[in-house]
């Protein structure tokens, strides 16, 4: 008689508190807020908080909607692309300082000044040098989202287990074939990471890239701009809303990208 040996893989399960809690924050969140319109602010200032459904109203689903999804599309246009280009940028840093210790000794200080320059301060020599459009934003979008990938991918290609390492060694193989075969894929939940890190600071960046140069078709940093000084609140509302949802979406869709590729063979992806 044989015996199967067989473990079956264990299975997700759908757990009602993993949709119940954020639901319950929510519905907090909402009663606080309609509690702040209507019983601390006096309705000559309600405008400083507007209620919920007027936010939904007037905001989401009034005349200034597609105005503000075709801003959204703009400012998402100027987010993936800055990602994309500093994921490039960011992988190739990181693999060049992987390969030595003075490389990393050399490089790795200016990613690190690189983090901390405020960006604020560079707005004036970015519009000077790339004007004041798509190209400007862009470059905001890199240098807010390029740290990140660069110390995640760093620490990923670094982490690779030493036993491997002097097992590849043994048999000689040859430097481009241990990146690719050896410390690319171990390095992958790392990457993924600072991509998904990356991911909201690039909305971020195109943001703030709408709210210092405003040449061009407006993003949704404009219209917030705009909103406010007009007191266009319900707007304006909805508005940081839909900016937040963008945010939102991308890190999820890195977050379900990453469980995808890495999902199937890494142990922290199954937990």
């Amino acid at each position: 008689m044989s015996i199967d040996t067989k473990v079956a893989a264990p299975k997700r399960t759908w757990k009602p508190s993993a949709f119940i809690a954020p639901a319950t924050v929510l519905g907090l969140v909402i009663a606080a807020w309609y509690l702040v319109s209507y019983a601390v602010l006096p309705p000559a200032r309600r405008f400083l908080m507007p209620p919920p459904h007027e936010v939904v109203t007037e905001g989401l689903f009034g005349p200034s909607a597609p105005a503000m999804l075709e801003a959204l599309q703009r400012t998402a246009t100027v987010a993936f692309t800055g990602l994309a280009i500093a994921v490039v940028l960011g992988i190739v840093w990181a693999v060049l300082m992987a390969q030595a210790s003075w490389a990393e000794t050399a490089l790795f200080p200016y990613a690190v000044v690189l983090q901390c320059i405020p960006i604020l301060a560079l707005v004036p020599l970015i519009g000077f040098w790339f004007g004041f459009g798509f190209t400007a934003r862009v470059f905001v979008c890199v240098l807010i989202a390029l740290f990140p990938i660069v110390s995640n991918t760093l620490f990923g290609l670094k982490s690779v287990d030493k036993g491997m390492r002097e097992l590849f060694a043994l048999r000689n193989t040859p430097r481009l074939t241990v990146l690719r075969k050896l410390e690319f894929p171990a390095a992958m939940p790392a990457i993924f990471a600072g991509v998904r890190i990356s991911a909201g600071l690039a909305v971020v960046g195109a943001i703030v890239g709408d709210f210092f140069f405003k040449q061009g078709d407006p993003g949704i940093g404009i219209l917030i701009d705009n909103y406010r000084s007009r007191l266009q609140s319900p707007q304006l509302f909805a508005s940081i809303l839909l900016a937040s949802a963008l945010g939102v979406v991308v890190f999820a869709f890195f977050g379900w990208l990453s469980r995808r590729l890495v999902g199937a063979w890494h142990d922290t992806a199954r937990n």
